[in-house]
């Protein structure tokens, strides 16, 4: 037979079914192999597109005052989310999705073909409950939910300022959200699911990481004397239709902040259509000449230096006091006066005076160890340090212009701070916004004997005949200092732009609490810090004072008001309609007084 002869048909089928029979056994072995030798590659095939790896979002840690009350809280909400891919081949249902979640359908489709080599993408954070469940019952394929947490802040902007707020992504962008963050982070856990066809989880496979919640903060803050100041220090800006405000009160024993308000303020819940500017804390990151204020610190370097003691006279003359070419004056004419009476009229020229018979470094010596020109180390972020210069530069008309307030700057944080030193018999501590546990660190910067002779004349600030009596509270005494600063502009200062303050302490006799109340340009007829600051100070203090449960040290006198107050008035009230009537006949007298003592204009530099 020859070789290239035609093959019969009978060996072309036993050819063809022994090729046929070679391919079923290869399958055969094939399907053998993968399914029960080598079943890990399709298992892991499988896996790849059913099997995922989600995070478990941890909780942020909660904000407390120091009583526990919650000022910042982390809530569970649902977050909704697609794979590109798979939700632009459901076009049909795109117009549901999009009216559902309040966005352009045109937008929708940008945002997916702009994604497409993702398989996660969010189309809205943090929905409500019955939003997450309207998109659930929609069953779009590709489109999931993922659990996240949102801050809310159950005081709204009566601590916005202090407690700040986060992003979207739960992580603090400003105030001590953003100092603590750290520490009020958590750590997210992951965990192994199966998910189907259209995304949704089937089944939970394994746990990878467990989340680690963020820890819990407790603030200095008092929610009750916050509210307190909020509510007078946004009454008295409306009421003089002041530009802004600012309120810092502190714990004089353990340099807390119990206290610290800002006008305007914000809703940290809904921030949708406000301005940056709204966002800061402008009693720690915005400065100002003080004024006033200072004098008692002027009057403490002169003590110190031992040129003048409490009793020592100074001629204020007519109350025109030439320094170079320049003129200090003051508000009337008080001639010549003791020490104690130049701190209790606010006389510029007995600050003057003081100033320019002590050598440079005395005065700047002093300012410098009171934490003026330094941050207080409060770790507040944007916490500015405020501004004194080298005593080597000073000339006279310098010396003389720091005495009482103008040529450095301080914030309300930094003002309130060196009142506590005054009243701790000198010693100076750390600010904290921290719940303080134990007794904190204190250096003596001021000699004690000094520090309690200037509160003693502070003291008579606020009684009759001085400059703050308005700040003063019944069954209290209390020690303080009126200020009303000029504000400056290109070229100098303003004629009829002012800040008025009053910083102070009470009560005298074992001083717990310093405050200072700042506003800025009252524009309704008042500008005075005696007339405008002073009341805020006296009823912030008063309130804090019975909240803090603070014995009366001014027993005889609260008496003596008790018993005027409540002459025929038995039966209206009783003990507590009397005291009612004490403070609010008390406080509308002063500022009369106050008012009646105070004259129409004032010069420029005469504060």
């Amino acid at each position: 037979m020859r070789m290239d002869a035609p093959l019969t048909q009978p060996l072309r089928i036993v050819l063809v079914l022994g090729a046929l029979g070679a391919l079923a056994l290869s399958l055969a072995w094939r399907a053998l192999d993968l399914q029960v030798l080598d079943k890990e590659f399709l298992q892991n095939q499988g896996d790849a597109r059913h099997l995922r790896e989600l995070a478990i979002p941890a909780n942020r840690g909660m904000i407390t005052d120091r009583n526990g009350e919650p000022l910042a809280v982390s809530t569970p909400v649902d977050s909704v989310w697609a794979n590109p891919r798979e939700l632009l081949a459901a076009r049909a249902q795109w117009p549901a999705l999009a009216r559902l979640l309040n966005i352009d359908a045109k937008g929708l489709e940008r945002h997916l073909l702009g994604r497409l080599d993702r398989e996660f993408v969010y189309l809205k954070r943090a929905v409500n409950p019955e939003l997450a469940q309207q998109v659930t019952a929609l069953a779009v394929p590709g489109v999931s939910l993922q659990r996240e947490y949102r801050r809310y802040y159950p005081a709204g902007e009566v601590v916005s300022h202090v407690i700040g707020f986060t992003n979207v992504d739960d992580i603090g962008q400003e105030g001590l959200e953003l100092a603590y963050e750290e520490w009020l982070r958590g750590r997210p856990g992951a965990k192994r699911v199966i998910k189907d066809r259209l995304g949704r989880m089937v089944e939970s496979v394994e746990g990878v990481t467990e989340p680690v919640p963020g820890k819990d903060l407790a603030l200095s803050i008092d929610r009750r004397l916050q509210y307190l100041a909020y509510r007078e220090l946004k009454a008295a800006i409306q009421a003089n239709g002041a530009r802004s405000g600012s309120l810092v009160m502190l714990d004089i024993a353990t340099g807390e902040v119990l206290a610290m308000v800002n006008q305007p303020s914000f809703n940290p819940n809904n921030r949708v259509k406000l301005r940056g500017d709204f966002f800061r804390n402008r009693a720690v990151t915005d400065v100002f000449e003080p004024g006033s204020t200072i004098k008692p610190f002027t009057a403490a370097a002169a003590l110190e230096s031992g040129k003048f003691r409490p009793t020592t006279m100074i001629d204020t003359e007519s109350g025109l006091f030439k320094v170079g070419r320049h003129t200090v004056r003051d508000v009337h004419k008080y001639g010549v006066i003791d020490v104690t009476t130049v701190i209790q009229k606010s006389s510029n020229v007995g600050a003057t005076k003081m100033a320019l018979a002590i050598e440079p470094q005395q005065l700047w010596s002093m300012f410098s160890r009171v934490g003026f020109g330094a941050a207080t180390g409060s770790r507040f972020p944007g916490e500015m340090p405020g501004a004194l210069s080298s005593y080597k530069r000073w000339g006279e008309i310098e010396r003389a212009t720091l005495s009482y307030g103008y040529g450095l700057s301080v914030t309300p944080l930094q003002l309130a701070h060196a009142y506590t030193v005054l009243a701790d018999h000198g010693r100076f501590k750390p600010v904290s916004f921290s719940r303080v546990t134990q007794p904190p660190r204190s250096e003596q910067v001021v000699k004690a004997e000094v520090a309690d002779q200037i509160l003693k004349m502070m003291e008579t600030v606020t009684g009759e005949g001085g400059t703050g009596m308005a700040a003063g509270v019944p069954g209290y005494r209390v020690a303080g200092k009126t200020g009303t600063v000029h504000k400056s502009q290109a070229g100098g200062y303003a004629d009829n732009r002012y800040l008025a303050l009053f910083a102070g302490v009470a009560p005298v006799s074992r001083p717990r609490l310093a405050m200072v109340v700042m506003i800025d340009e009252p524009k309704s007829g008042e500008y005075y810090g005696g007339l405008v600051a002073a009341p805020v100070f006296g009823k912030v203090m008063a309130g804090a004072l019975r909240l803090l449960d603070v014995a009366p040290d001014d027993v005889q006198s609260l008496r003596t008001q008790l018993v005027e107050a409540g002459v025929g008035k038995q039966n209206k009230g009783g003990a507590a309609g009397v005291m009612a009537q004490v403070v609010s006949s008390t406080s509308h007298t002063r500022q009369s007084n106050e008012t009646k003592s105070q004259p129409k204009s004032l010069g420029k530099g005469v504060l």
